[in-house]
């Protein structure tokens, strides 16, 4: 368990962590995985029956490159020096050596930004045969073929350090160009890169890849390359900041969750490179309110370390290139210790999240995403109509998120679930505006779901069209999972709501109808909520629809708004059509 400064804490219960409270956090975590080194210190076992696909000797040294990170970002010449005796035995002997699409590659880049952001305190102090060893073993990340994804990233980060020390400096500088440029093609503006190819929009946007192209700017000076990535960081930013509860809590989307308060990172690095919309009172309270959702509800165990999970150990988020040490990218959080003391981030007050300032409905259009966050009980919601990776389906391809609710891989939440198929794929988004999000998506070959999304308050409007199914095909309309006793902000306890509006029955399902016109198509609608609310107002005093026979549905919000939208084929004939959704 962590030992924090308790007499710095303020009244809220989820504020009031000063730059004393994470040197306090950073100190812990090190000291806690040094029982698990080997005797050379160059590899870090860490406790686990998981061992990911890479093999035990890669799981020990992404325990000793992840935690090394961190001491970077602590900057504890104490701890710097065990991780200096590690480099004494680990490149060119203990180490795997860096080939192509390992996971190697990935741990070299966290050697080369440590070793980068240390330099006067670890690497100008080892003795040139070290040095000389560990840049031959960093080399090998310079020709290495990354995974089509943030792993371009990798070499740039290698490349930045090796051309800074005079090593193999052609080389690396192709590799930096090389990564950068590769990089180029998945920008989609307003501050957003998918991660490869496709629409693979999750927190890696933050994590990756805007944190090693800035860093690189940034560390080598370069103000033409800080200009291009610090704006897109900065304009990032702007969305970013609505994606954390008003506990602190992440949004639980995308992969590698496990990594936990990494999401921190881009808050930091806009503070720490001066490429922020963000007041230091507001980079502070959402970071600092992060890790302490995190310390403060379990996610660390007896003996210290982050298991594998979330709140506590949580298979759910293990994948196959987890190891028992892949939660130590956590690590990331740390960038803002970079800052001196003196810096305003830790010195301004904090300033409420935008999750506990006011109820919003923010379009992201990019990434495809509506958030709806209420400030009573802190919640988030992501409706996803544009965000897909299907290798790792649940996390992707639900409908909705939130920073209360986890995927169900059994239950299915969040989806509509058409013959008993789940699937949600080939994600078309189909347009955006105030308060609402439309996309098509395929179940199967041949079906197809366009979705509708309307939000106010806590309070939703879906609508699904199911087309190219069946006559008589059942249908089942998933919501909120909403285990009891779930932290929500100040209170405890969610409220999952899911009412029938056309189309179904009380039990959510229903059945694709023969007489439903052109294409073949059947509209099914209802009314959905997710609130930490402990007695909200009943759904019909909140919004009232209404669904015409020409697929038009018409929706009046309590606050006097008012929305309507038509369902059409793009030809009006087949089954296949594409369908589209149009407002009134």
């Amino acid at each position: 368990m962590i030992e924090l400064p308790a007499d710095d804490r303020a009244s809220s219960p989820y504020t009031g962590y000063t730059r004393a409270h994470w040197e306090a956090a950073a100190d812990a975590l090190l000291a806690a995985v040094e029982p698990y080194a080997t005797p050379d210190r160059a590899l870090y076992h860490l406790p686990g029956d998981h061992v990911s696909r890479s093999g035990h000797l890669s799981d020990g040294l992404e325990g000793y490159a992840r935690t090394l990170l961190l001491a970077a970002f602590r900057r504890d010449e104490r701890a710097l020096g065990r991780y200096a005796d590690g480099l004494a035995t680990g490149p060119g002997g203990v180490w795997p050596r860096i080939g192509h699409r390992g996971q190697p590659l990935v741990e070299a880049a966290s050697v080369a930004l440590a070793l980068r952001l240390t330099r006067p305190l670890l690497w100008d102090r080892l003795n040139e045969g070290v040095r000389q060893r560990t840049a031959d073993w960093l080399a090998d990340a310079l020709t290495a073929e990354p995974w089509p994804c943030n792993w371009e990233l990798f070499p740039v980060t290698v490349g930045g350090f090796l051309q800074e020390i005079g090593h193999r400096t052609e080389a690396a500088r192709r590799a930096v160009d090389r990564g950068l440029e590769r990089i180029e093609g998945w920008y989609r503006g307003e501050g957003w890169y998918t991660d490869g190819d496709g629409r693979k929009f999750d927190y890696y946007n933050g994590w990756a890849m805007h944190l090693y192209p800035v860093l690189h700017a940034w560390l080598a000076g370069d103000t033409e390359l800080l200009s291009v990535y610090g704006a897109r960081l900065a304009r990032h930013l702007d969305d970013y900041v609505h994606l954390f509860g008003g506990d602190g809590a992440p949004l639980r989307q995308g992969r590698s969750l496990t990594y936990r308060f990494a999401t921190t990172a881009p808050l930091w690095l806009g503070a720490l490179t001066g490429r922020t919309p963000l007041t230091p009172g507001r980079t502070r309270r959402l970071a600092s309110g992060t890790l302490r959702y995190f310390l403060d509800g379990g996610a660390l165990d007896e003996r210290g370390l982050l298991p594998l999970g979330w709140l506590g150990p949580d298979a759910s988020l293990v994948q196959d290139y987890s190891g028992p040490a892949s939660p130590y990218w956590a690590a990331k959080g740390f960038l803002g210790l970079l800052l001196p003391p003196e810096h305003e981030v830790w010195t301004a007050t904090e300033e409420p999240g935008p999750a506990e300032h006011a109820d919003t409905v923010r379009l992201v259009p990019v990434p495809g995403w509506l958030l709806q966050s209420t400030s009573a009980d802190g919640l988030v919601r992501l409706h996803n109509h544009g965000s897909e990776d299907v290798r790792y389906d649940p996390y992707y391809t639900r409908l909705a998120y939130s920073t209360a609710t986890t995927p169900d891989p059994v239950s299915y939440d969040n989806s509509v679930i058409v013959g008993g198929d789940p699937g949600r794929t080939r994600i078309v988004p189909l347009g955006t505006g105030a308060g609402w999000i439309a996309s098509r998506h395929t179940v199967c070959e041949g079906i197809t779901v366009t979705s509708l999304v309307l939000a106010e308050g806590a309070v939703e409007v879906r609508a699904h069209l199911v087309a190219g199914a069946d006559p008589g095909t059942p249908v089942r309309i998933t919501g909120w999972r909403a285990p009891d006793g779930l932290r929500t902000g100040p209170r405890t306890g969610l409220r999952a709501e899911l009412v029938p509006v056309s189309g179904l029955s009380r039990e959510l399902t229903g059945e694709t109808g023969p007489g439903a016109g052109p294409g073949g198509a059947t509209l099914f609608v209802a009314l959905a909520r997710l609130t930490g609310e402990p007695d909200p107002r009943p759904l019909a005093e909140l919004v009232s629809v209404t669904v015409g026979e020409d697929r038009e549905v018409r929706v009046r919000w309590a606050s006097g708004v008012e929305h309507a939208f038509r369902f059409t084929a793009s030809d009006g004939r087949s089954a296949g059509s594409s369908w589209s959704v149009t407002p009134r």
